[in-house]
């Protein structure tokens, strides 16, 4: 069967090409491993590119050093989602983590207090997310392959210290980080073109410390921002300002819960399966049992604007908290 490659898949073969260090490859090869089509003809070439980035992440670090895991690739385990914050010495993201999750986070109030990540998990409802505490960045700093863990999660959260002096520094200092990157999209770059489609993220500024600053300094961040992202502004001090970041973060990472219902019997509502918006009933037949959904016929579904067990098709795009009954052949 032929591979019928993709412009994309050739874009990021050439980028592969241009790598010059194992974290810009093991980039290029997850964008290749993203933009493959997924079919037989391809099943050798995608485990020859998961080959390579494992065989990557396992280099040794420098002449004559052990083998050293990535500590930048950061598995999301069995979160529905994953995100990582992004923002200068001092701006608060260790207090949000350490607030919002059960990681054992240096909260300090001298800079660089963190230095490698630090996952942990919230929780919105059912859902458990992911967050990860980052080392800080500056204009003239960041570690050697921090860049992929931002590459590698849903969603990034870009801290700024809204009492600080700074704020507007920390906003352009943490703004050129994504641009320089290609972690949002470049403004000369046509929004058709499906490559920066897999490179950029989605983005959520998250101001700290609104219990500190002087009236109107949200309403400032926010016009300045609010062209490149969403914003939102909260306080450690207010668990009500907390809760409302917990929903934003599972509104920004744009997943779906669906809970699976076996013919005959009650579904189960403990664990859902979290899938992109926008994803079908044979997207989630697929994660059930990929080599079974080769199999899938229709599904029943009990949810958003349906009649209780109504028959919809393979394409039927999953709505939030759906309850679908699978039936293969």
């Amino acid at each position: 069967m032929p591979a019928n490659l993709t412009p994309e898949y050739k874009k990021a073969e050439e980028l592969f090409r241009q790598a010059t260090s194992a974290a810009e490859k093991v980039t290029a090869l997850e964008l290749m491993l993203q933009t493959i089509p997924k079919h037989k003809g391809t099943d050798h070439m995608q485990a020859d590119i998961k080959r390579r980035i494992a065989k990557l992440r396992a280099e040794p670090t420098g002449k004559g050093s052990a083998r050293k895991k990535d500590i930048f690739h950061i598995p999301k385990g069995t979160a529905g989602g994953q995100a990582a914050l992004l923002g200068t010495p001092n701006s608060g993201k260790s207090s949000i983590v350490a607030h919002l999750t059960n990681a054992h986070v240096h909260v300090a109030e001298y800079p660089f207090s963190t230095t490698v990540p630090v996952p942990g998990i919230m929780h919105y409802e059912d859902v458990p997310i992911q967050l990860v505490d980052m080392p800080p960045v500056t204009a003239g700093h960041i570690l050697p392959g921090q860049v992929g863990a931002y590459r590698q999660c849903d969603l990034i959260l870009v801290v700024l210290d809204l009492s600080a002096t700074d704020v507007m520094e920390q906003w352009r200092t943490c703004l050129d980080f994504l641009q320089q990157r290609t972690l949002i999209r470049p403004d000369d770059v046509d929004e058709d073109d499906k490559l920066y489609k897999h490179l950029i993220r989605h983005c959520l500024t998250v101001c700290t410390k609104n219990d500190l600053a002087q009236p109107g300094d949200f309403e400032v961040m926010r016009k300045m921002c609010e062209s490149r992202m969403p914003i939102i502004s909260v306080s450690v001090n207010k668990p009500n300002s907390l809760a409302c970041l917990t929903q934003r973060i599972f509104e920004e990472i744009r997943i779906v819960r669906a809970y699976a219902k076996q013919p005959g019997k009650k579904p189960d509502m403990n664990e859902p399966f979290t899938l992109s918006i926008g994803s079908t009933v044979f997207d989630l037949a697929h994660k059930i049992h990929r080599e079974l959904a080769d199999k899938f016929r229709f599904a029943r579904i009990w949810g958003h604007n349906k009649h209780p067990g109504q028959q919809v098709p393979h394409d039927y795009q999953l709505q939030d908290k759906d309850i679908i009954e699978l039936h293969f052949s």
